[in-house]
């Protein structure tokens, strides 16, 4: 359970998932302070993206979408100029209520939300089968270190939804699911949708 309130940090172009891990460069003076306080306290922070149009408002408080994934930071490193890097490690889903003002960067309300779990291991070993032939679709495939056989069912789709590359709104979508089950479900349609353009686009081109 997250606490009641928890430091946000908004971004165009990248979503947290629980149990994955995130390296990220913090540069802004406003996330240099977001960081130091956090590792002073619980080093919780709270990832969320940026909604279309935040260019016109960074420096302030632009709108961003209310589901987002909080991290803790399993290690920071300290730059010469000030800068650092560090990685979170997701933890939870959260929904943001509402936001406190007072400090250079933005503390949100936040409630926890609860992800069940992969219940449903015949249908969840199906849908992680039709995910691996998406992903590695030899006949008689040899394992592949993209999608190792050992990760529990959804620490592999959350991983996958994180590094693969689809559109941000794509992968807020994904966190948005209720689930492993029903991400992975949403992951597969994502990307037979994909193929199945890029099919179309080559059999387009093929006749020029």
């Amino acid at each position: 359970m997250l606490p009641p309130t928890i430091p946000i940090f908004p971004l165009p172009n990248v979503v947290l998932f629980p149990n994955v891990f995130l390296p990220l460069h913090i540069f802004e003076p406003r996330y240099r302070q977001m960081v130091a306080d956090a590792l002073q306290g619980d080093r919780i922070i709270g990832m969320v993206l940026l909604r279309p149009g935040w260019q016109a408002n960074y420096e302030g408080r632009p709108p961003v979408y209310a589901v987002g994934c909080a991290g803790v930071i399993t290690h920071a490193e300290r730059l010469p100029d000030g800068e650092s890097n560090i990685v979170l490690r997701g933890m939870e889903k959260f929904r943001v209520t509402g936001e406190e003002a007072g400090k250079a960067y933005r503390i949100a309300y936040v409630e926890t939300i609860d992800e069940p779990s992969a219940a449903g291991r015949e249908e969840m070993l199906a849908e992680r089968r039709r995910l691996e032939a998406l992903l590695v679709p030899q006949p008689e495939r040899q394992p592949d270190p993209a999608v190792p056989s050992w990760m529990p069912d959804d620490e592999l789709v959350n991983a996958l939804a994180q590094y693969m590359e689809l559109e941000p709104v794509e992968k807020q979508a994904l966190l948005e699911r209720e689930g492993p089950l029903d991400r992975c479900r949403s992951l597969v349609e994502l990307l037979e949708m994909k193929l199945l353009v890029a099919h179309h686009s080559w059999e387009r081109d093929g006749l020029h």
